[in-house]
């Protein structure tokens, strides 16, 4: 691809590969843009396919009001967050933009899933080039939401993606669970030749995501129990985000 031709979205993705993507993804990006963070020029890249919702928030003190922070501090918020959304506009894709001050990052976060129908949540860790794709198997995840997510960020590159079951020796049957999550993702048109399956047991899956994140460019998993919000900021046995060192996609449980 030039840097004149548009990035691909999930639809082209699709007529062009052969996919049979049932949801086209739509991220969550939340950027705690007043601190500076940023999102890298290889992660727009690779997220190019997906429709992307970029929240910047800030965290208040809990004696600051929100209508006070947001009349001190808005108008340099939405020029940070459109300098990142910028970014996305520069590979061709569109990207919609919101701004909160909050003294609740997690509720804000969950909120704003929740109002943009998000399939999946992003925490930005840095990183380079990426191809290579984990996807962890720890428990319950939405199978066609993550074929459909990983298929779609795949589709046409050379990447893999390795399924990775962790037993912890519980009623879940890790092992079904992974051929299960192979076989969607070769029903939505990625090719076995992209797709690894390997299992392992695990007392600490957490901590062994953690440890193996280095290998991988990037980890895309299932909120793995009943709260999201555990996976990316909760208490630190639950928390694979901040201790990853690849950024970390975790995919929402569709609503019934």
């Amino acid at each position: 691809m030039s840097d004149d031709d548009p990035a691909p979205t999930a639809e082209s993705i699709m007529s062009d590969n052969d996919l049979d993507i049932r949801e086209p993804p739509r991220i969550l990006v939340p950027v705690e843009v007043l601190e500076g963070e940023s999102i890298s020029e290889s992660l727009v890249e690779f997220l190019a396919p997906a429709r992307i919702i970029l929240l910047g928030y800030h965290v208040l003190p809990e004696q600051t009001p929100t209508e006070q922070a947001s009349m001190q501090f808005e108008d340099r918020a939405r020029t940070a967050v459109e300098d990142i959304a910028d970014t996305f506009r520069g590979v061709g894709r569109g990207v919609e933009t919101r701004v909160a001050f909050t003294h609740d990052r997690d509720q804000t976060v969950e909120r704003v899933a929740e109002e943009v129908g998000a399939t999946a949540i992003l925490l930005p860790n840095p990183s380079s080039d990426i191809e290579d794709v984990l996807v962890p198997i720890r428990g319950a995840v939405d199978v066609g939401r993550l074929a459909d997510l990983v298929s779609t960020l795949l589709g046409g590159h050379a990447g893999t993606v390795t399924l990775w079951g962790l037993d912890t020796g519980g009623e879940y049957d890790t092992d079904a669970a992974v051929e299960r999550a192979r076989e969607t993702l070769l029903d939505r048109g990625l090719p076995a030749e992209q797709i690894t399956a390997e299992h392992a047991e695990s007392e600490s899956p957490v901590w062994d995501i953690v440890d193996r994140s280095g290998e991988f460019d990037i980890i895309v998993m299932g909120a793995g129990g009943p709260s999201l919000l555990s996976s990316l900021f909760g208490d630190p046995t639950e928390r694979v985000a901040e201790g990853a060192v690849a950024p970390v996609i975790v995919v929402r449980t569709r609503e019934d």
